[in-house]
């Protein structure tokens, strides 16, 4: 999640210094093939008066999950769409269950068959997981950006930590504490990078599982750009450096994104010029003996049409998360 916001603070020096740095810590960022095994012929196109946009795949993983105990999955998936002004961003989260049809791996043998879609990604990394969203959405993907939650606690802790509202109090069974529980007031309150990682990654404290999750996780990015774009970030090069290097230890990219240019093109985003969504569903259900989030498949479809066309005013005219 916080790799797609850190550019954006990158940008904000606007010096050469700045860049040159920039440049440096791009150098040591990790690099994935995102898109080597991706069948060319299979694609989305993107639609001319939508050329100058950009989409970008963010995938979270949740490494201490109790239910992570069958190989590596996705268990935040959000697709940032960038409007080819950038005077914005519209990050759309797809619940990890969403029941979808995943394409054959490209050894052939796994996939080819509905699944959740963060199977993509167990089944053959990063491009299965890039053409099953572009299948599902429809929308060419640019670029793909991963962290793991195993350095969002640094994240958190090298910004001196992140200022939450808690709607409702509740009481996590998960945490990280030696005893796996921290309970969360209601009210406004500052996290420290333990904290912040158990209120983003709890789930079963709530009747609407994943999708509370996914109102926390988007909660939270917001409270770490504010966080790392305010003064006391900016003008204390110690603590923006922390940050800048927990940041870069945490997130890998693919191979073609250039963290200084993007970073350039975002220095003036902040979260006001956020908006977040969730992929329209028809709740949970059941599939054989699998639970399941069940895509509304129409209003999906409707909302990543104008992902597709670069239509900011359709995009916005959906039910905003948070």
């Amino acid at each position: 999640m916080i790799s797609f916001l850190v550019v954006a603070l990158l940008g904000g020096a606007g010096l050469v210094a700045g860049g040159l740095y920039i440049r440096s810590v791009e150098s040591g960022i990790e690099r994935v093939d995102a898109f080597e095994d991706v069948p060319a012929a299979e694609r989305p196109q993107v639609v001319e008066k939508a050329e100058g946009a950009m989409n970008i795949l963010i995938l979270g993983s949740d490494t201490r999950d109790p239910e992570n105990t069958g190989g590596s999955r996705t268990d935040t998936i959000i697709m940032a769409h960038l409007p080819k002004d950038r005077t914005s961003a519209q990050l759309i989260s797809i619940p990890r269950d969403t029941w979808v049809s995943v394409p054959k791996s490209k050894d052939g043998t796994r996939g080819g068959r509905d699944a959740k879609i963060n199977a993509a990604y167990a089944w053959g990394g990063v491009p299965l997981m890039v053409q099953t969203l572009e299948k599902f959405t429809g929308v060419r993907i640019d670029h793909v950006t991963m962290v793991d939650f195993a350095g969002f606690k640094e994240i958190v802790d090298a910004l001196g930590g992140i200022d939450v509202t808690v709607e409702k109090g509740f009481t996590s069974t998960h945490s990280l504490n030696p005893d796996s529980r921290r309970t969360f007031e209601a009210g406004r309150q500052t996290f420290d990078g333990a904290a912040a990682l158990d209120y983003a990654r709890e789930r079963y404290a709530f009747a609407d599982g994943d999708f509370a999750r996914i109102r926390h996780q988007q909660q939270v990015i917001k409270a770490i750009l504010d966080k790392a774009s305010s003064g006391g970030t900016l003008a204390n090069p110690g603590k923006l450096n922390a940050f800048i290097k927990a940041t870069a230890d945490s997130v890998s990219v693919d191979r073609s994104l250039s963290v200084l240019d993007l970073a350039t093109e975002l220095r003036h985003l902040r979260s006001g010029n956020l908006g977040f969504y969730t992929c329209p569903t028809k709740g949970t259900g059941r599939i054989g003996t699998e639970s399941v989030v069940l895509a509304d498949t129409a209003k999906a479809r409707t909302l990543f049409d104008a992902v597709r066309r670069d239509s900011v005013n359709e995009i916005t005219a959906f039910q905003p998360t948070s």
